[in-house]
């Protein structure tokens, strides 16, 4: 099957390549020359533009987006949208919020042109191990597409699917994000304690191999986790910063605007934000109220 890949970042390129492997015709673009480059050097074609993009494609075309959410997604397919035919598909493939989604099939249903959210997770394995595609559109429009979903997927039975209509492929992965953050933050806190027996000189290299089998919290985060400890058992040089992609926070406000408690997804992304706090004031002021009510001593910066 034809298909265009927009975005030839190291996930695009991944995917691109997995396509390639599965026989499908990819057509390729991205602004850098260098990105270019490497996909025709792994067998697919490109365009210097979006315009040439279109123009070699077969119709009804379909065009996988891999941009970043937000501005770069809006002003892609608002380009798209003068570019496009009726009967055409975008699929965008990023992390864009839901209601974004929404907007843009909105925008683009008028002129003919479908679009299909598909929720994608298995990061720099994905070429390797198949991706996980929540993939939300019309039921048509999906089936036409299967032969790209079931080629990317772990196996073309599994790994993938329909999750609903448009605006649902990314509302699941929004889901999926938010209990990622929860799973991490357990991870990390419960190894935390371990490191803090000091008493114990627990090697939490062996502890997580050992989890990693029978136990009832082995996962591939866990595989992961142990991977990291086993290349750097006390994570030197690795700063306590750690960053979020915004999709927890949509899952957050999600859950407060549908009433539903979601007490771990709050608390992992209100650790995330204070792990940015290098000079916390609250801290700080926390510090001088025990100071102001106990005489607790203050220790200086």
């Amino acid at each position: 099957m034809q298909i265009a890949m927009i975005g030839l970042g190291k996930m695009g390129a991944n995917m691109a390549a997995r396509l390639l492997r599965a026989g499908h015709d990819v057509v390729g673009f991205d602004p850098a020359e260098a990105a270019r480059r490497a996909l025709v050097t792994a067998g697919g074609r490109t365009a210097d533009s979006l315009p040439g993009l279109v123009r070699a494609l077969d119709a009804p075309r379909a065009l996988w987006l891999m941009v970043p959410a937000g501005q770069v997604t809006d002003a892609t397919i608002a380009t798209l949208a003068d570019l496009l035919e009726p009967g055409d598909t975008v699929i965008d493939g990023g992390n864009s919020y839901y209601r974004d989604t929404l907007r843009h099939a909105a925008a683009l249903a008028p002129r003919g042109i479908h679009l299909v959210d598909c929720g994608t997770s298995g990061g720099i394995w994905g070429l390797a191990e198949g991706y996980s595609l929540m993939v939300g559109g019309d039921e048509q429009t999906v089936q036409r597409l299967r032969p790209v979903f079931e080629s990317l997927a772990p196996a073309p039975d599994r790994g993938w699917g329909r999750v609903g209509p448009v605006g649902s492929g990314h509302f699941t992965k929004m889901v999926h994000n938010g209990i990622e953050y929860g799973l991490m933050q357990a991870y990390a806190e419960g190894f935390s304690i371990l490191m803090h027996k000091r008493e114990f000189a627990l090697d939490l290299h062996q502890i997580a191999q050992i989890w990693r089998s029978g136990s009832v919290v082995r996962s591939w985060l866990l595989d992961l986790t142990a991977d990291a400890l086993g290349k750097n058992p006390t994570l030197a040089g690795i700063a306590p910063y750690v960053a979020d992609s915004g999709e927890g926070r949509w899952t957050l406000a999600e859950a407060v605007e549908l009433g539903v408690p979601s007490f771990v997804i709050a608390a992992s992304l209100l650790e995330r934000l204070r792990s940015r706090d290098a000079d916390s004031f609250s801290d700080k002021l926390l510090a001088a109220m025990r100071n102001e009510f106990g005489g607790h001593a203050v220790k200086a910066q």
